[in-house]
């Protein structure tokens, strides 16, 4: 309903729509980018992620992200995944893999750069993608294309599974450390950006600067951002053209995915 009614960045358009990237109904996924021609080069791309506490959402909710990072010059791709209860931990981290890897085979064919990746994910998405751009289980060789992680309002260090939710999602795991971002990260690690709101208690902060620590530890760049008086579900709906003014969301993002993705010789700051 939110994605609906909530206006939209006229700089973007929806490319394609419900490619399969795995099979079933929930292995599909939707491709945006700027109207404004890529010119001699390819884009850079965004893999977004949505949350949803691993049981519930849906990619076509999420077009107003979409479009809000395609119009900054990306090719944004944002897919379904398999949900809790008819899954669990760890089959929506391999759906997330999947759709990295269809994205890495077909970017180029729609103006984006295979070898440069920036996962971006919110709440349950952002644990989806910290696990992809940590974890090299998960996505192999293909790891080495993503250039940066930017969590918004991520769980990354959680455990025990104490919790409705999370003992939902991870019934049946294994060890509890080894399902958490913070126990995969190590020297050479994509680099991230942590945002998250003072007034989110649905995930706490805590989990942000845990994750940071680490990075930091490894000689990893970590950016911390907490925006004031934003909870779990502004930090994203503030991404959204109408609530842009209560948090930089959309530009720490997307400044961080150009950075991060910035070709050898782009002049400093300068957008994809």
């Amino acid at each position: 309903m939110f994605n609906t009614v909530v206006p939209k960045d006229e700089g973007a358009r929806r490319i394609v729509r419900d490619a399969a990237y795995a099979p079933g109904p929930r292995g599909r996924i939707d491709l945006y980018t700027p109207t404004r021609p890529v010119g001699a080069g390819l884009r850079p791309v965004i893999v977004f992620l949505y949350g949803g506490s691993w049981n519930s959402g849906t990619k076509d909710g999420y077009g107003f992200v979409g479009r809000a990072l395609a119009a900054r010059g990306f090719l944004v791709a944002i897919p379904d995944y398999r949900l809790v209860p008819k899954v669990r931990y760890p089959a929506f981290v391999e759906d997330g893999a999947a759709a990295v890897r269809w994205v890495r085979a077909h970017a180029a064919e729609w103006g984006g750069d295979p070898a440069r990746l920036v996962l971006v994910g919110h709440s349950a998405g952002a644990y989806n993608a910290a696990m992809l751009a940590y974890d090299p289980r998960w996505l192999g060789a293909d790891r080495a294309a993503i250039k940066g992680f930017a969590g918004l309002a991520g769980p990354y260090d959680f455990d025990p599974f104490d919790g409705p939710i999370a003992s939902a999602a991870f019934q049946g795991a294994g060890e509890a450390r080894a399902t958490q971002p913070v126990s995969h990260v190590a020297p050479g690690a994509p680099p991230a950006l942590l945002a998250t709101g003072d007034k989110d208690t649905t995930v706490r902060p805590a989990n942000s600067d845990s994750l940071a620590a680490r990075l930091t530890a490894v000689g990893t760049p970590a950016t911390l951002r907490r925006y004031p008086a934003v909870g779990h579900v502004g930090i994203l709906t503030a991404i959204a053209q109408p609530w842009r003014g209560r948090a930089p969301v959309l530009d720490d993002v997307a400044a961080f995915a150009a950075r991060v993705t910035a070709e050898p010789g782009s002049p400093p700051g300068m957008r994809p």
